[in-house]
């Protein structure tokens, strides 16, 4: 039999998959999320119209589009347009953007999810490989939040919300090893550290239009397409089981959808400029060594209480 401590416990540490904010709560909204049609951005995509926005989705892939968007559709009940672009070109977004202006008019919430990343070790990559790394996701949030111009010249979203006076929330998805680094992901931490500071800096420059930029920096969630490049030979949660905390776990992308949805609701106005790590505690706990004691049983602590009494002087 479970210990009713111990449930309680795993209960606790469980995902909680349900929306939590209201059904209305992004009612009247149009949002526009860019790798909306799979993983991460599909479940944010989700939340969204389960609290009542309409939704713009893009990536490469026209019929994984088209699957996607039937589906959000049919779960949802919500309006669900798509366009195939690939951000990191200027004139494909523009027509993108041009598509859900169309179809659903100017959006108040811009996802910029978006991503590429491989582990390679640094010495392995060739300029090709860095560079397009850092085109989807640094190039390519840019591409989509700022005012782009490419001949013909064409306004897309920075000055297009402006001219119209829109307030907008913009959210970006980063990774929780930019501050500090990591190897074998370099591409990507360099580019996700620099859409920290992009958003950052606008969230400074353009409040008084309006705007609100925020950043969520997600451990490891795992899904399909992401992890296929992440952890191929499936090791990444043995490694974690050797050095995550005891109630440590994956998160679950619903968890990051209920953020998301607050984020860039108007429940969260005041929150502008932010960079909200969501990952369980794990970059605190394996910041610091002495965090591994919490394997220490309580045998093993009271030998070292005994060891440490008996220590004289310094």
């Amino acid at each position: 039999m479970i210990p009713s401590s111990a449930k309680r416990m795993a209960s606790f540490y469980s995902a909680v998959k349900t929306p939590m904010m209201p059904k209305d709560a992004l009612k009247n909204k149009v949002a526009l999320v860019t790798g909306g049609a799979t993983g991460l951005g599909k479940a944010m995509t989700e939340m969204f119209l389960k609290c009542g926005a309409s939704a713009c989705i893009m990536s490469r892939s026209e019929d994984t589009l088209k699957q996607a968007a039937a589906e959000l559709q049919e779960k949802t009940g919500g309006k669900v347009v798509y366009y195939a672009a690939d951000v990191r070109d200027p004139t494909k977004v523009s027509d993108a953007v041009s598509h859900c202006v169309a179809e659903l008019g100017l959006p108040n919430i811009v996802v910029n999810n978006a991503a590429g990343n491989f582990i390679a070790p640094s010495e392995r990559l060739s300029p090709n490989a860095f560079k397009t790394i850092v085109d989807i996701v640094l190039i390519g949030t840019a591409n989509v939040t700022l005012d782009v111009r490419c001949p013909p010249v064409q306004i897309l979203w920075g000055k297009e919300l402006i001219a119209a006076k829109q307030p907008a929330s913009f959210l970006a998805i980063s990774a929780t090893y930019t501050n500090h680094g990591s190897g074998y992901v370099v591409p990507s931490a360099s580019a996700k550290s620099g859409v920290e500071t992009l958003y950052q800096s606008l969230a400074s420059e353009w409040t008084k239009y309006g705007m609100r930029f925020n950043v969520i920096s997600p451990g490891a969630i795992p899904t399909k397409g992401a992890f296929s490049r992440l952890d191929p030979a499936g090791l990444f949660k043995e490694q974690i089981d050797l050095l995550g905390p005891p109630n440590w776990r994956t998160g679950e992308p619903e968890e990051l959808a209920n953020l998301a949805t607050y984020v860039v609701s108007d429940f969260a106005s005041w929150l502008n400029g932010e960079v909200i790590r969501l990952d369980g505690g794990m970059m605190s706990y394996i910041a610091a060594e002495f965090n591994q004691l919490s394997k220490v049983d309580s045998e093993q602590w009271d030998a070292m209480e005994k060891m440490i009494r008996s220590t004289k002087g310094s």
